[in-house]
C-alpha cells in the first residue's frame, strides 16, 4: 500500500507512487555509443508546491557491477492536472533542456511521455526528440527511452528496473506502526 504523505499537494495524489529515491540497473545501446550496464539512483521529492522535483544520477558498470564512470544527469520537475495529462520539464548535463507531455494511465500507474521541445546548447550531444514510458510494476520502477537524433530516427536507447530505496529511519517508523513483534520472528510472517 502506498502511503500519501499529509503535506502533498492534492493535485499529486496520482503521481505519488513515483515518490522517494529508487535505485537499479539498466542497459543502455544507441548508434555511436557502446553498449553498457548502467546504474541509476532517482529521486521524486516534494515541499508541498503543486510539482515532484526530479533528480536522477546514472553511471556505466563494468562486468562486476562496479561504477566506472558517470553516464547522465537529469534534473526537472512532473506536473499532472484533474485530467491526467503530466508534463515534465527536464535538463540533462549535455546542454539539453526539454518539455514533455503525456499521460498517466487510468488502470495503472503508467505514464507516457514524449518531447514537444528540445533546446541545445551550441555543444550538446545530437538530439531531436524523445519517448519514455514509466511503470511501477510490483511495488518496482520500471522504464524504458527512446531517443532520435539527427542521424537515427527514434529508436529505443535505454531501459531501467528500479527498486525503492528505504532508509532506517523509514524502517523504525514503519516497525512503530506495527507494534510488539512476537519473539519467533517467523511467526509474525504466518
Amino acid at each position: 500500500m502506498i502511503e500519501i504523505p499529509s503535506d502533498l499537494h492534492p493535485d499529486l495524489v496520482p503521481l505519488v507512487f513515483l515518490l522517494g529515491t529508487w535505485e537499479g540497473v539498466g542497459v543502455t545501446d544507441f548508434p555511436g555509443a557502446e553498449k553498457a550496464n548502467f546504474g541509476q539512483s532517482v529521486t521524486f521529492s516534494h515541499d508541498g508546491r503543486d510539482f515532484l522535483e526530479y533528480v536522477s544520477h546514472s553511471w556505466i558498470l563494468d562486468a562486476e557491477g562496479n561504477k566506472v564512470k558517470p553516464l547522465e544527469s537529469e534534473s526537472g520537475y512532473w506536473r499532472i492536472d484533474k485530467d491526467r495529462k503530466v508534463e515534465v520539464v527536464m535538463v540533462r548535463d549535455q546542454g539539453i533542456a526539454e518539455i514533455w507531455y503525456g499521460e498517466l494511465a487510468h488502470q495503472k500507474p503508467q505514464i507516457d511521455l514524449v518531447t514537444d521541445a528540445v533546446a541545445r546548447t551550441p555543444g550538446a550531444t545530437a538530439h531531436t526528440g524523445g519517448k519514455r514510458l514509466y511503470g511501477y510494476v510490483k511495488s518496482d520502477l520500471m522504464w524504458v527511452g527512446e531517443k532520435a537524433t539527427p542521424e537515427v530516427e527514434l529508436r529505443p536507447y535505454m531501459s531501467a528496473h528500479l527498486k525503492k530505496v528505504v532508509t532506517p529511519e523509514q524502517v523504525a517508523e514503519m516497525a512503530r506502526g506495527l507494534g510488539d513483534l512476537p519473539d519467533d520472528g517467523i511467526a509474525f510472517f504466518k
